[in-house]
């Protein structure tokens, strides 16, 4: 199967040891398990169809939905032409197709979700086999208000629309980072010490990832996912 990474930023020259966004995921999934084709949509590289793959996957960046940039709105008009081909958001990927298909995305009031986020299932997916998944935040903005035809299907306190799958179509979307080892969320935190975070949310975030996580787990549910909503397609 052949899914198309619309690679949307690139983690900061400081950690690029660690490999970029489209890296991780493969990394995540298996160098093998797919056909993988990468576009770098901040170039302004985009599939030239929806039929192009036969599932996509939206990467993190740190750029903002609402930013005033060149690709944002390119980006938008491509989800929604390939309404129907299955795909994934992560991060910032998750509130551009929040955002795509009707929803609405801000700067949350609430600050910084950084470290080891806990959300709770709420209504679970076939493909889901636990009630809680534990990994990686990295994120400032937020969904405050989901697409008419999702559901929240996980969610904490603090993202109450963390984890959604879109009714209307094959597609879910996800705010936490199933590619983030938990080596590249600590030396990102420190790259950001001092400017986005405080030493005080710093130190607390790196303690978090003493605990284990689920990424590999939700790497799982993902790669269900996409092999139910990709039968019969590829």
């Amino acid at each position: 199967m052949r899914l198309g990474i619309l690679e949307t930023g690139q983690p900061p020259p400081e950690v690029d040891q660690f490999g970029d966004y489209p890296a991780m995921f493969r990394a995540l999934f298996g160098p093998d398990a797919y056909d993988y084709q990468t576009f770098d949509v901040q170039a302004g590289k985009l599939p030239a169809s929806a039929e192009a793959c036969a599932a996509y996957l939206i990467t993190g960046s740190s750029a903002g939905v609402y930013d005033p940039l060149a690709w944002i709105e390119p980006l938008k008009d491509f989800l929604r032409a390939a309404k129907g081909t299955p795909m994934v958001g992560i991060c910032f990927g998750h509130q551009i197709m929040a955002e795509a298909f009707g929803g609405k995305v801000i700067q949350s009031p609430k600050g910084w979700g950084v470290g080891l986020h806990r959300y709770e299932v709420q209504h679970p997916e076939v493909w889901m086999d636990a009630p809680r998944l534990t990994i990686a935040a990295s994120h400032q903005d937020q969904v405050v208000a989901p697409p008419p035809d999702a559901t929240v299907i996980a969610a904490s306190e603090f993202t109450p629309f963390g984890m959604l799958a879109y009714g209307d179509q094959p597609a879910i979307s996800l705010q936490l980072h199933p590619e983030f080892e938990p080596g590249y969320a600590r030396a990102l935190i420190e790259n950001r010490r001092g400017t986005r975070f405080t030493d005080e949310q710093a130190d607390q975030a790196i303690l978090s990832f003493e605990q284990p996580d689920d990424r590999a787990q939700v790497g799982g549910w993902i790669q269900r996912f996409l092999a139910q909503a990709t039968l019969g397609r590829s």
